[in-house]
């Protein structure tokens, strides 16, 4: 009987026949010898669909013996929930971490990055020194933040001591600009409090002091979202994308208390800015990065806009680096993130937000252009060549298949750089 089992063993191995592997819970996953990648979605995104399909890859259902899943986050929560019983096999690769909401949540980041600071701070790193006034040099990565209704006398303590200040409140888990609304009353806040007190109430808010003196170009208020691919967090490798976009408002920007409820001048999301009278659907509001970055050296300098970019990265790194202890790190995951910055007066740059799901849908001929490349390049890192993903062999990147893309950080290299001897030339220990 076991001499059958070698043959029929070897026979399935020579023809390329698929073979199953038991995964948790009984359910037979078929790992591939020598096929075309299978791929699925949720998503009928034609950025999406394209790409998988102009690689000759075989579409299939969520149901059959996927190796490329793009999901939604909804989806992957299902998918990873233990009483499933559910194990990806090793030629199964999927768009979402498990716990991507320990970064993409607006309250969960914010308490990520203040843990990791109390963190740095124990341990005497350099990074979590502070000024005269307690702010941190280094880590001085968000606006100061609370959470409400868990924070609203803290917050009510904090508007006191500085009451012509304002603040921006937004949903926790919120998309799109819904439900964010600018306070610079207390008494704006007495209802919401009420309603947000009430048993039938479950939603959370974070109210954050809001940047009131932004960069302008052409008078408007702008804001960057830049594609962070990252396939491993232990340990960390992450990638960005040269192809980013600024997003500006249609409506110049007015600090005036009579325009703190006009969304136009204050919220750059396109979901709203293209329902207003002005807005120019030929270019959809957006520049590249490449344009800003020509318009920074013409006006700043070419050594400050350097500095500005280098300052964006940190920023992402130590965001990153933030949740790097607490995300399940499982490596058949990958993870494109959407990173909102908005950049002061100053030149210092500010996480406003992550996005899980960047948005996929096109308002120019340009932005499916750009974005059907980002994804592309996301899917010559992830499956090189256009082979089927391996996870033991997985996240071993080349210049050749980083398209648009270049390593943001590589802990991995990091640490073996750390090991050599210190040349005289200073080097950086991210990108």
């Amino acid at each position: 009987e076991r001499k059958r089992e070698r043959e029929r063993k070897s026979v399935c191995d020579a023809r390329g026949i698929w073979r199953s592997t038991l995964s948790l819970g009984g359910r037979a996953r078929a790992q591939p010898s020598m096929s075309r990648p299978k791929w699925c979605t949720d998503l009928e995104k034609q950025v999406i669909i394209s790409n998988f399909e102009k690689r000759g890859w075989q579409r299939c259902s969520s149901d059959d013996d996927w190796n490329v899943y793009w999901a939604t986050v909804g989806n992957v929560h299902r998918l990873f929930n233990p009483e499933t019983g559910y194990r990806l096999g090793d030629h199964q690769v999927i768009n979402h971490f498990p716990n991507h909401y320990e970064l993409t949540r607006k309250d969960m980041i914010v308490k990520n990055i203040k843990r990791y600071r109390r963190d740095l701070e124990r341990e005497g790193s350099p990074l979590a020194k502070r000024d005269e006034h307690g702010r941190y040099i280094h880590l001085d990565l968000v606006p100061e933040t609370l959470m409400l209704p868990a924070d609203y006398s803290m917050f009510v303590e904090e508007f006191r001591r500085n009451p012509s200040s304002t603040w921006i409140m937004k949903p926790s888990s919120g998309a799109q600009g819904r439900g964010i609304f600018l306070v610079n009353r207390l008494t704006q806040l007495k209802k919401w409090s009420r309603d947000a007190r009430a048993p039938q109430s479950a939603k959370s808010y974070v109210i954050s002091r809001y940047l009131d003196s932004p960069l302008l170009i052409g008078g408007k208020k702008f804001d960057l979202r830049l594609y962070v691919l990252v396939t491993s967090f232990r340990p960390l490798k992450a990638y960005i994308s040269k192809l980013g976009f600024c997003r500006f408002c249609t409506v110049k920007y007015n600090f005036n208390v009579n325009e703190l409820d006009n969304m136009f001048v204050h919220l750059t999301n396109v979901s709203l800015q293209k329902h207003a009278s002005a807005y120019n659907d030929v270019h959809g509001g957006k520049w590249t990065i490449q344009n800003l970055r020509l318009f920074l050296e013409s006006t700043r300098g070419k050594p400050a806009t350097d500095g500005l970019f280098d300052d964006i990265n940190w920023v992402i790194v130590q965001s990153l680096k933030a949740v790097q202890n607490v995300m399940v790190s499982d490596r058949h995951c990958f993870e494109v993130y959407g990173y909102d910055i908005i950049i002061d007066d100053d030149l210092k740059p500010w996480l406003i937000e992550v996005n899980a799901s960047p948005s996929l849908s096109s308002t120019t001929v340009s932005d499916r252009i750009m974005k059907e490349t980002v994804i592309d390049d996301v899917f010559g890192i992830i499956c090189p060549g256009g082979e089927v993903f391996d996870a033991k062999t997985a996240h071993k990147s080349t210049p050749e298949n980083l398209g648009s893309f270049e390593v943001l950080y590589d802990e991995v290299a990091s640490a073996e750089s750390e090991k050599k001897p210190k040349s005289k030339r200073p080097s950086a220990s991210w990108k």
